[in-house]
Order: C-alpha cells, then structure tokens, then sequence
C-alpha cells in the first residue's frame, strides 16, 4: 500500500511503514545515525519477538495466552494514551513481559516538535512505570520514522530508540498466519529483532488475528530450529548503555 501524507487526522491508519524504515534505506537515510544496535541487532543467536500498538483489550490478552504456553517472553511497545487503567500493563509486566514506549499516541515524529515529543516520551514512560512498577529502557517511534530530533527526544526522557531487522508486514487487510511468517523467516536471523503487532489499531480491522496466527507457527519453527526467542532485554550483554534506568 502507498503510504499516504503524514500528519492528516487518519491518514495513516493501515498505511506500512515508511522506507525510513526498512533496511538499507534507513541506512541509507540517516547513515550518521545508523548503527546495528539501532537496528535490534546483536552479535548473539537471540531472536528477540516485539509486539506494537498496544495494550489492546480485545487482543493483548490472546497473544499473552499464547506466549505463555509456549513459555516465551516478548516486548511490547504501547501507546500512552491506551493505558486505561493499567490492569493490561500489569498483566504483561507480570507475565515476564517487557515493556516499551511507541509514543503517546501514533503520531509521526518527523510532524512532532522536539520538546512536545520528549514530553510526551516522558508522560508515557512516567504512566507505565507508575502503572505496571517495571522500569521502562526503549522506545520504537511510529512507522520507524527517524530525525536527528526524534534520537534528542528519546535521549532526553531515558529512553532508547530500537528499531526492527525483520517485521511480518501484519498490518495489511492481505495478509494471513502463512504470508506474515513467510516474510518474517525470509528476512530474521539469530541476532535479529522481529516486529509485529499485538492491536489493529492502526491496522487494517482484525489483522491481529491473523498475527496471532503466525505467532504460533514462528515459535514452532523456531523451536525446532532451537533458537532462543525472548525480549529485547535478553538481547544484548549490557541493555540499555548509558540510558537512564
């Protein structure tokens, strides 16, 4: 799907991500910036499994079912202004999950004032940490879109900015269990971060069922492939250098 002009009240729901956000042209887009890091990459054979958009009422707590009978922990990037009560947020932090930032709401950075952005960030982290009483490091900005004021802000509200390696394109009113994990196993290898989305909210309606789908063949394969599968946490030796706790 072409992406369509950003910062228009609901023209980017169900628009795929930007190229900002794919591979070589992040790289080649913001090449001072780049770094594997960035990227989820690390040197282990770790797959780390994150999760976008939520905490979704009507889909979290599936993906929450199947993650723990499997045995598996994942990230979750949620959006500030979907907390509600924090009874979700507590359900993940509770289950071993771990918990990021996406942004208070979905908002691209590139239409989003510096100082706005950090306080947002900040409003966000303060809430989750409050509401779940877990410590929050990353933060995945909507649509992977990245500035050189979107790193400042992030830094600014200790938080640090991941990206993804592999994503499932799980979003579209196309894709099902099958296609999602196809792209995924085309594109992740140990070291690499998977993104997929726990909520349809900027989705296309009911995509979440079919990313739940492809959650399960995944963590077979994976399985049988005996690769350790868990949240960025688990990622790299020392997560979170130089980033406040």
């Amino acid at each position: 799907m072409t992406p369509q002009p950003i910062g228009e009240p609901g023209s980017t729901r169900h628009a795929a991500p930007l190229l900002a956000s794919v591979g070589i042209a992040r790289r080649h887009l913001t090449p001072r910036l780049w770094s594997p890091r960035l990227s989820g990459i690390s040197s282990s054979g770790h797959v780390a499994l994150t999760y976008d958009d939520g905490p979704d009422a009507s889909s979290t707590p599936c993906f929450l079912s199947l993650l723990a009978e499997y045995d598996t922990r994942a990230t979750f990037f949620v959006l500030g202004r979907h907390l509600g009560d924090g009874s979700l947020l507590r359900d993940i932090s509770g289950q071993g999950h771990e918990i990021g930032i996406h942004g208070w709401d979905h908002t691209a950075t590139v239409v989003r004032r510096r100082g706005r952005l950090a306080d947002d960030l900040r409003r966000a982290r303060s809430q989750v940490e409050e509401l779940a009483g877990c410590e929050v490091h990353w933060y995945r900005p909507p649509y992977g879109l990245l500035t050189r004021g979107t790193l400042s802000a992030a830094d600014a509200a200790g938080l640090e900015v991941v990206l993804w390696s592999a994503w499932g394109r799980d979003w579209t009113r196309r894709a099902t269990p099958h296609s999602i994990t196809r792209v995924v196993t085309g594109q992740v290898r140990p070291g690499g971060t998977v993104l997929l989305h726990d909520s349809d909210r900027t989705s296309a309606p009911d995509s979440w069922r079919s990313t739940l789908g492809a959650t399960r063949l995944l963590l077979d394969i994976w399985r049988a492939q005996r690769l350790r599968v868990g949240p960025l946490s688990e990622h790299w030796s020392q997560p979170c250098d130089g980033v406040a706790g």
